[in-house]
């Protein structure tokens, strides 16, 4: 009798192993990532975090955040973080001043210690949430490029070196290009006619006195004529500034940013006629200038529910930064993402739907309030829009 012949095993091959799995994979270890990873901790949840950074090191985290009581500060009592925060919190931070193009004081608030929006460095604040968490939880050097469903709500992953896992649970906090977001939806971010470029100006006080006079203990808004000098003062005692105008999307790609004088010339020529002191922060900069083309999610965006999938943070709403929400927001998404998911340990679908029922709205109105601050920033008669806000608020 002919039997078939089976293929014979090389004598040094062995059966590949099957790809590892983890119940819940988080892609991205911004603050969202880790306010998520940490609430499910809290609550005796194991999570995997990918972030594609080579170490936590490997590059700087930005500025200060104004962290809000609603939100930020909601999320990190989840977190059984909050008291830590507070005793990193930068004095004075929350001082404000409104400036016209001739430097002209026009509103100035100071900080007393009793307002809801204290500052941070956000670096401080991420390696708050890192510590906060087992050893081994974030993978480093995991970049994702692509991911797929392959069935009853678990998707594969796959990582630039050629690793691939599986998840039952795929979360997206992977900021504005997310990798995960098309698994839900086709929209992408789209510019919103904004431009920053960063500027530093390094030990203030010392060597930058006139400046850190002008930007004050807080945060500057000097503005008028579609564009203008937002900054702040790091608690390193540096400025923190940008330069920011309405302009044309490829504006920016026009400027050689591997030049750094002839960069700086070249915004420098888009505020003629400013006054010296304002002009300064782009002459007197210091290290490298970064281009910033501002992008966003439309306003609304949202998608229907897929299982074993969703996204928080910047891949779910990106938006412009002038609702000062894009962090808070990032954490209370996690925040609530997490506690959604201990409430509903035996049912990952009714945690999930739990959630994007909070998230969705919420986002809407804050992505509607940042297009809002936008226009009110970028005006033709501006800081005019600027002043008559907070004089709203103050008589509301």
């Amino acid at each position: 009798m002919n039997v078939p012949s089976t293929p014979a095993t090389p004598m040094n091959s062995a059966p590949s192993a099957p790809a590892p799995h983890h119940p819940i994979a988080v892609i991205g270890a911004g603050l969202g990532g880790l306010t998520l990873a940490r609430v499910l901790h809290v609550h005796g949840i194991e999570a995997a975090v990918f972030d594609l950074d080579a170490s936590p090191e490997a590059r700087t985290q930005g500025g200060m955040l104004d962290i809000h009581e609603e939100s930020g500060q909601e999320a990190l009592r989840a977190a059984q973080l909050h008291q830590e925060f507070l005793a990193k919190v930068h004095p004075g931070g929350q001082a404000m001043r409104i400036l016209d193009k001739h430097a002209r004081v026009l509103r100035e608030e100071g900080d007393d210690g009793t307002g809801g929006r204290p500052e941070i460095d956000r670096g401080d604040l991420r390696a708050l949430l890192l510590g906060s968490l087992p050893p081994g939880t974030v993978r480093w050097d995991s970049k994702v490029t692509s991911t797929r469903p392959v069935g009853g709500g678990v998707h594969e992953v796959t990582l630039a070196d050629g690793r691939v896992f599986t998840t039952g649970l795929l979360v997206g906090a992977d900021g504005a290009w997310s990798r995960v977001r098309p698994l839900l939806s086709g929209a992408t971010p789209a510019y919103t006619g904004i431009s920053f470029v960063e500027l530093d100006l390094l030990d203030a006080e010392a060597r930058h006195p006139e400046a850190a006079r002008l930007v004050g203990g807080g945060v500057l808004f000097a503005v008028g004529d579609d564009k203008g000098f937002l900054g702040h003062r790091e608690s390193d005692g540096s400025l923190h500034i940008y330069a920011a105008l309405r302009t044309a999307e490829d504006w920016l790609s026009g400027i050689d940013f591997t030049d750094t004088s002839a960069a700086r010339t070249a915004v420098l020529t888009q505020f003629t006629g400013w006054a010296p002191e304002l002009t300064c922060l782009i002459t007197d900069a210091e290290g490298p200038v970064t281009p910033r083309p501002i992008h966003a999610l439309p306003i609304g965006h949202r998608w229907e529910r897929v299982p074993g999938v969703t996204l928080l943070g910047d891949a779910a709403h990106l938006m412009s930064p002038f609702a000062g929400e894009g962090a808070n927001l990032a954490m209370i998404d996690g925040a609530d993402l997490g506690r959604s998911l201990a409430r509903n340990a035996r049912n990952t679908e009714a945690a999930l739907a739990a959630y994007e029922e909070k998230l969705f709205p919420r986002a809407e109105a804050t992505a509607r309030e940042s297009a809002d601050g936008l226009d009110v920033i970028f005006h033709a008669d501006a800081p005019q829009p600027l002043l008559d806000m907070f004089a709203a608020f103050d008589a509301a």
